[in-house]
């Protein structure tokens, strides 16, 4: 069905020739009513509020502008009442620059459009019986009183026509539209309604007259204050009762009114809090495993055999070992590294290995059982058939579709925004810029790599020298620890400023590939930016686990990347530590980070709003002017807090054979985020427009692909990164007869049969280390990369 709209278009950005065509607004005066969501008359509801800033009292801009942005402006509210809506306009009471612009929308517009964007709508309550479940009787220990919040009716729907009105179950025409597809629908006309021409190009949509800051902001209106109950009897006070009995940080160990959430924010706020308390249900399992397997490396660290040994000043004090770097380093004594190896001890052991397969079936039955819970819910909310029926195309998609092409399975001509070709270009410039910020990314890893080669060297010649006095410092500060974290820091730094960097371009590119749908523009956004986040977060973690120290030959032919700096080497007890230390900063950091960009920042904004407004608090001012001091949501909506999570979910399963506590970890997070999400948006943001969702969208694939991935990481860091296997073999081959002395299997021995010698007479000249050896000895030693024992 396509609709017509009446409109009134300014031709050019010149003069409107008749003024008298346009329609204006009605004006009103505030009547005293704070929580009052409704116009001046009390019976015509508020469905939006648009806010601009009058135009005679603009003092920054030229006159010129001023009478451009108060044209438009006028066209624009003009055509809105054209189209059916009714404006009321207030003068705010705490800034007279500031107009308030009150939407309602008559029933028959709401009707007409309803049935455009083929809204599901009641038709009879739903009468079928539902069977308990057998948890039932336990899960109502964690459920939000139903006195409190009550249950919703269920209702068999279908797609809104106007010509079988009778069919619809009407018991009252104030209430058949609730607030959320109200707002939805004043919000669709909003996008779609023209103010201008220029160039035969159609200007239209709120979202360029707030891009160039005609309006200032535009919004559907919170029910009530969070912090006590509507003064208006008619008010069901939802906001309120969400901070009360979800937000509020008590209820941290409750089960999240889901349909509740959905009532009043829409499907695609409840499908995200739904996915993020079942995500976070499943960590539970996963963190118990984990804790478990920690325990038991602690538990089993002081039989660590290898550790004594490295330890012990026999055996470990007397093993010195080939320099790591050429000339400035020195030799090193097999001892310095005691502490790690103890520390390795409880994270390389035999549970890490049970855990690491463990997770591998635990991130199989989490996306399964996922899937499961998404059906359910899509069933509940009647959102099977969303994407065929309801979704609309993208406003700035019908913009452009000026190409007429023939579709060759109706048979009927379309209108397209491009021919064949120009999507084919489109798609090659956006895949290139992609490509070429992955390639940047890669590029600023390389440049990671590079300092640290540089700086191991510094570290290696001063370090010693400058804390030889301090015993007890010089055992946790090797050169190695210092270079893995001061470059994790740094790395952290990187990933953070060409994050803020690549939103932008990541924007920029799926605009103008102009995806057809608002599904389409998420998913295609999603894609871009989880590509370049998975490099950007993981590929250090990916060099520590795969390629430090695999490459370093041996002291008299060492290897040398780009021709110039030595590789690196890791410990004598392998790279997993250091593989910890990387992800224990920035799994830590990037939650630091987001808590501070996500909520700390608004709370400081409006803090600083409610501050400067201080002197006025006397003043009795109106819902919407309260809701316009809050923050706005950005345009990625959800985009960063689903990122947040399934970046974590990585973490927990790509390389959680290196730290069993990750699980544990991302649970005590997740609890907080659940709590922290839900505040933030119930007191410290504007209400969202409801939007529909079927799904979780892009992040069900990504999901399932780093589910695979993390199957094969998690293999290549037992059986690579971790020292599992050799010491296993070591242990059930090379410590008996015949290859080695022991009469019994063992684990003496181990550190020495995995270390070669070395000739200190076989160093070259451009390898040669300054310091002078010490002692009558020959040799060094040098851990075997390829673990061949001897």
């Amino acid at each position: 069905l396509v609709l017509e709209l009446n409109q009134v278009i300014v031709p050019t950005y010149g003069a409107v020739l008749d003024q008298q065509n346009l329609h204006t607004p009605e004006w009103a005066d505030f009547d005293d009513k704070p929580d009052s969501l409704f116009f001046s008359d009390g019976q015509r509801r508020i469905d939006f509020v648009l806010v601009y800033e009058d135009e005679s009292k603009k003092i920054a801009h030229k006159r010129s502008d001023r009478k451009k942005q108060k044209r438009k402006r006028e066209v624009y509210e003009s055509n809105l009442i054209n189209n059916g809506l009714q404006l009321e306009a207030t003068r705010s009471v705490l800034d007279e620059k500031l107009i308030f612009v009150k939407v309602h929308a008559p029933w028959e517009v709401l009707c007409t459009y309803a049935e455009v964007m083929h809204i599901k709508l009641p038709l009879q309550p739903n009468d079928l019986k539902t069977r308990d479940s057998a948890f039932n009787w336990f899960s109502r220990l964690f459920r939000v009183d139903e006195n409190i919040i009550k249950p919703e009716q269920e209702f068999f729907t279908a797609p809104f026509q106007k010509e079988h009105l009778s069919n619809f179950y009407i018991q009252d025409k104030d209430t058949f539209f609730n607030p959320a597809t109200r707002s939805r629908i004043v919000h669709f006309i909003l996008s779609r309604v023209e103010y201008a021409i220029k160039n035969n190009v159609k200007k239209f949509g709120i979202n360029k007259l707030l891009d160039t800051g005609i309006y200032k902001a535009a919004f559907p209106l919170h029910d009530s204050s969070f912090r006590h109950l509507s003064t208006d009897p008619n008010c069901p006070s939802e906001r309120y009762l969400l901070y009360r009995e979800w937000a509020h940080p008590k209820n941290i160990f409750k089960l999240q009114p889901l349909d509740f959430i959905r009532k009043y924010y829409g499907e695609k706020i409840g499908i995200y809090f739904a996915w993020l308390g079942f995500y976070t249900n499943m960590l539970i399992i996963a963190a118990v495993v984990g804790v478990g397997c920690f325990l038991y490396g602690c538990l089993t660290k002081d039989n660590c055999t290898w550790s004594q040994e490295v330890c012990d000043p026999n055996i470990g004090g007397n093993i010195i070992m080939c320099p790591q770097c050429d000339k400035v380093c020195t030799y090193w004594n097999l001892t310095i590294t005691c502490e790690s190896s103890k520390k390795l001890c409880i994270f390389d052991s035999f549970g890490t290995l049970v855990f690491a397969v463990f997770m591998g079936i635990w991130v199989t039955l989490f996306l399964e059982f996922w899937k499961r819970r998404q059906a359910e819910l899509e069933y509940e909310w009647d959102t099977v058939e969303y994407l065929e029926q309801e979704e609309q195309v993208r406003p700035e998609y019908e913009a452009q579709c000026t190409h007429v092409v023939m579709n060759e399975i109706t048979q009927q001509e379309e209108h397209v925004p491009y021919t064949a070709c120009g999507k084919c270009i489109r798609m090659t410039f956006c895949t290139s810029a992609v490509f070429f910020w992955i390639l940047l990314i890669i590029a600023s890893v390389i440049g990671i790599i590079v300092y640290r080669l540089c700086v191991f060297l510094v570290f290696s010649s001063t370090l010693s020298q400058h804390i030889s006095g301090t015993e007890a410092i010089r055992k946790y500060l090797t050169p190695q620890t210092a270079t893995s974290v001061t470059a994790s820091l740094i790395s952290f730094v990187v990933i953070m400023v060409l994050n803020i960097i690549y939103e932008k371009v990541a924007i920029l590119i799926t605009d103008f590939e102009l995806p057809r749908t608002q599904t389409d523009y998420e998913n295609s956004l999603t894609t871009k930016m989880f590509l370049f986040q998975f490099v950007n977060y993981y590929s250090s973690c990916f060099y520590i686990a795969f390629f430090k120290g695999k490459f370093v030959g041996h002291p008299g032919n060492p290897v040398y990347w780009l021709g110039k700096y030595r590789n690196e080497e890791c410990d004598p007890g392998g790279c997993l530590l250091e593989l910890t230390t990387q992800l224990a900063i920035i799994v830590g950091g990037k939650s630091i980070w987001n808590n501070i960009q996500e909520v700390l920042l608004p709370w400081v904004k409006n803090l600083i709003g409610r501050h400067c407004g201080a002197a006025r608090s006397e003043k009795v001012v109106p819902r919407w002017e309260h809701d316009y001091h809050l923050q706005p949501i950005g345009k990625l909506g959800l985009f960063y807090e689903y990122l947040e999570m399934v970046i974590q979910f990585g973490f927990v399963t790509l390389f959680v054979a290196s730290f069993p506590l990750a699980p544990l970890l991302a649970l005590m997070n997740n609890m907080l985020e659940i709590r922290l999400d839900a505040w933030k948006l119930t007191t410290q943001f504007r209400r969202m427009v409801p939007q529909k969702a079927q799904d979780i969208g892009a992040w069900q694939p990504i999901m399932q692909g780093i589910a695979i991935l993390a199957v094969a990481t998690n293999a290549m860091i037992i059986a690579f990164t971790s020292d599992m296997i050799p010491r296993l073999v070591y242990y059930w081959s090379f410590s008996v007869p015949p290859y080695g002395s022991h009469s019994s299997h063992t684990m003496k021995g181990y550190i020495n049969s995995t270390l070669s010698v070395f000739n200190i007479s076989d160093f070259k000249n451009a390898s040669k280390p300054f310091s002078p050896w010490f002692g009558n000895q020959t040799t060094c030693r040098q851990v075997l990369n390829n673990h061949s024992f001897p």
